[in-house]
């Protein structure tokens, strides 16, 4: 469960059994230390809730789904931003890419393409979608040129960014909001009819439980291959029932949130039916959240299974080295940066999905949303160090912030913003103090 293979260790003398538990099962301790935090967020908004207003309105099935769908954008991000921050640099402009890659495709969908397609053409939403991710590829290609090629900083071209695609936004719409979004498309960003129900929940759960089973047993199986020490079986069945038992608990949650008496009985009225008697029809996992866990997986291969990744980590470490090392430190620079735009178009789609709607607000300060997550999640600044899982943490620490303060009353803006403002620095903060013990 770290981002880079090692073998199990014997015990040192003196070793306490904890310690012994995490180098036998090589769960990484930042990660434990993170889970902690997020649970100690999550239990301290229910209590409050419970004991100071009456009612704990935090852990409950409705929440923490709407808590997930609210993740999603910021946490796809998050995973391209962990690569640029590793790689030394930094990505301004992240929300202004959602900003205007959504306005685009708001007006794809509302006024260019229904006049030549015929409105609620099934291509329509496809087109949106493929035209946004290829937008936002385009955007962070851009970037990434002028950073590599013409040698201007990170911090300069995407500030750059930053104004100028939020100034493009406006311009494309002259300032109004573009709705509704095709019916299908708008399904992207959740709600009842954006999510796969009880029983498509349950077959994800079935394959994600025996995709752990098969990843531990083929990492088992690749490290006799290379005569590399193993874990114990004990250890093996603990790190693999501790993760299928999260899968088991998360689809327990989505499928205990039902849907709203107001929409289900639209939904029946459509049947011609009544409602029956007890009626309850699951949410299950959202297509927002299903596509955040497609997005970590193959972030995930990308960066600890292949030579990109491998790249990622020695451009990091000490650029000058890895380009006498043959790397073109350049051609990756442009790589990554496309790839953050790329991502930055799939929250795009997102986020204008699940508003129904494309407006001039969308995205805005996301850029300070999506460093936030991927350094509190323990990427570094100073570079060469950061993982795709601490980035979706993080995410969902700062998110749970936000979501927590509204439900216990503090729902201005400027409370929030104070609030992730300090979880920033504390994050940095600690990642110093991590990287001195480490030395």
């Amino acid at each position: 469960m770290s981002d880079t293979p090692h073998s199990a260790q014997t015990s040192a003398p003196g070793e306490g059994g904890f310690r012994r538990f995490l180098r036998a099962t090589e769960i990484d301790p930042r990660l434990l230390g993170m889970l902690g935090a997020l649970l100690l967020i999550w239990l301290g908004f229910h209590l409050y809730g419970a004991l100071v207003l009456g009612e704990g309105s935090f852990l409950t099935p409705r929440n923490l789904w709407n808590l997930s769908v609210q993740t999603a954008s910021i946490g796809i991000m998050a995973t391209g931003m962990v690569l640029v921050i590793i790689t030394r640099n930094i990505d301004l402009s992240v929300g202004s890419i959602v900003g205007v890659v959504g306005m685009y495709t708001g007006l794809l969908q509302v006024e260019w393409l229904p006049p030549s397609m015929g409105l609620g053409n099934p291509m329509i939403w496809i087109i949106a979608v493929v035209f946004g991710i290829a937008l936002g590829t385009l955007i962070g290609w851009f970037h990434g040129l002028l950073i590599a090629y013409l040698a201007i900083p990170s911090f300069i071209v995407t500030l750059g960014g930053l104004m100028m695609w939020r100034g493009m936004a406006f311009l494309a719409s002259s300032g109004r909001t573009i709705s509704p979004v095709d019916t299908t498309f708008a399904l992207l960003g959740g709600g009842p009819y954006g999510s796969i129900g009880a029983t498509g929940s349950w077959i994800l759960c079935a394959i994600a439980c025996a995709g752990i089973v098969w990843a531990m047993m083929r990492g088992r199986a690749a490290r006799k291959l290379h005569g590399f020490a193993l874990r114990p079986m004990w250890a093996e069945y603990v790190v693999a029932g501790i993760s299928a038992g999260l899968v088991l608990i998360a689809t327990l949650i989505v499928n205990a949130y039902p849907w709203p008496k107001g929409i289900l009985k639209d939904y029946y009225a459509k049947l011609g039916q009544e409602v029956p008697e007890g009626a309850f029809v699951a949410h299950g996992f959202a297509y927002p959240v299903i596509i955040m866990v497609v997005v970590v997986l193959v972030m995930t291969v990308l960066m600890t299974r292949t030579r990109f990744g491998r790249y990622v980590f020695a451009i990091g470490g000490n650029p000058e080295a890895a380009a006498l090392s043959g790397i073109n430190t350049r051609a990756m620079t442009v790589k990554i940066f496309a790839l953050m735009g790329a991502l930055a178009g799939i929250a795009a789609v997102i986020a204008s999905a699940r508003l129904n709607s494309a407006t001039n607000a969308l995205g805005d300060l996301d850029e300070l949303m999506v460093i936030a997550a991927a350094v509190v999640g323990g990427t570094s600044l100073a570079g060469g160090v950061g993982t795709i899982y601490g980035a979706i943490i993080g995410a969902l620490v700062l998110v749970s912030l936000q979501t927590g303060m509204v439900l216990i009353g503090f729902g201005d803006g400027s409370y929030r913003k104070i609030v992730i403002g300090v979880a920033l620095v504390l994050a940095v903060y600690l990642d110093i103090v991590y990287r001195k013990r480490i030395k």
